[in-house]
């Protein structure tokens, strides 16, 4: 407890601190290393100067008139088990839990005191899923939990996306029609998720081809099973087709069972649809050798067909990507545009900047580009833009 009467965690009383999801060395922490005694009017929760250790972080704040909100800081009775095995309720004053201890609690209310699962931003290892880990184990005597899974970050190009740097886009702005919405879909789910996503229009234009290559695989499939009874198929043996998805359909698994690797993944899914169009230029190019005539060269393997179709299905039950975009509402603006006559489309303020920040980037001037687009994110709205076009503005 330090002089303001808030609680903190000892780290140096638990062992492993630091170390279960990053490679800490506590004993090199310094006071101040943080940057939080350069807060000390913001009120930080962790790492300040007035208590006995400089790593340990807060538990409990203690209420401050000048800070705290009055209906969002309480008064607890703890209950606090001495070294001899007696419980004593005690007043700890009143304040507010510190940020760590909050995910803590819901935790321990909701999931219990091991969870399976946890997730997060990879910056959220230290210090908050440490901390997180540190007072859990401390006040539940038994592990927090048993898989952890930190996502990479998204970036525009080779840059993160930030506000300050005017490369801040919403989902809104970057994909405004449904292919844009699908094809985001499949350029973040065939990824690997602790890698940074680089997301970029020539990304996004690889996914909308990759998707648009499944579409017209799917359909050709479809079509060519259409008059069949294909749950009257008795087995696939003496397909080649099958036999190459069923290899195709265990590699799948053993990719989503490796830590998600979902390139891999999709590298099976690929050599499925491969198998499907490889068939059907098959039999396109005996039909044409015999003369328009149908033989048995010129016959598709329904049976591999079929399969290929149910490994699609299975597949996309990972994948989610064969599904129609639901259409927006027709209140929301879709479209750039500067009418504002119903009150509800772009704002002429906000296009004027469009056009000034076109005229920058067509002089090559980007520094002023960069702050117009800024200006525009600040004003609520997001710019697109669009290879040969004119560019795409939607509210943020």
């Amino acid at each position: 407890r330090d002089t303001e009467r808030s609680w903190y965690f000892s780290v140096s009383k638990k062992e492993g601190y630091g170390t279960k999801l990053v490679d800490l060395k506590p004993e090199e922490m310094k006071l101040g290393a943080s940057g939080a005694g350069a807060q000390r009017d913001m009120d930080a929760d962790e790492y300040d100067a007035e208590k006995e250790g400089a790593r340990d972080f807060c538990l409990w704040k203690s209420f401050k008139p000048d800070f705290d909100r009055e209906d969002a800081t309480w008064d607890p009775v703890v209950v606090v088990v001495g070294d001899d095995g007696e419980s004593v309720e005690r007043k700890i004053g009143r304040g507010r839990p510190g940020w760590h201890l909050e995910c803590s609690a819901m935790a321990r209310k909701y999931l219990g005191d091991t969870i399976d699962l946890h997730a997060g931003g990879i910056d959220l290892k230290f210090p908050h899923h440490e901390n997180e880990i540190a007072q859990s184990e401390g006040a539940n005597c038994a592990p927090f939990c048993n898989c952890w899974i930190h996502n990479g970050f998204v970036n525009i190009g080779d840059e993160k996306m930030s506000k300050s740097k005017g490369n801040f886009l919403t989902l809104r702005g970057a994909c405004p029609t449904g292919d844009d919405v699908r094809a985001y879909r499949y350029l973040v789910v065939s990824s690997q998720y602790r890698n940074p996503l680089s997301f970029t229009e020539a990304a996004l234009g690889a996914a909308k081809g990759a998707l648009k290559r499944l579409d017209r695989a799917k359909l050709m499939i479809e079509e060519a099973l259409s008059d069949e009874d294909v749950d009257g198929f008795a087995s696939y043996s003496g397909s080649e087709i099958a036999v190459r998805v069923e290899k195709e359909l265990a590699n799948f698994e053993v990719a989503i069972a490796d830590d998600l690797s979902m390139p891999r993944a999709s590298a099976c899914l690929f050599s499925v649809v491969k198998a499907a169009e490889t068939e059907f230029k098959r039999v396109a190019k005996a039909v044409t050798n015999d003369g328009g005539e149908e033989t048995n060269s010129s016959t598709l393997d329904l049976i591999g067909l079929a399969r290929v179709k149910q490994a699609l299905e299975q597949m996309d039950k990972v994948f989610g990507i064969y599904y129609d975009v639901p259409n927006e509402k027709k209140d929301e603006p879709s479209e750039s545009s500067g009418d504002t006559g119903d009150g509800k489309g772009i704002p002429e303020e906000v296009m004027q900047l469009v056009a000034l920040r076109t005229e920058a980037k067509d002089a090559k001037d980007w520094d002023v580009a960069d702050s117009l687009r800024a200006k525009i994110t600040e004003l609520g709205y997001a710019v697109k833009d669009v290879k040969g076009g004119d560019p795409i503005v939607t509210k943020a």
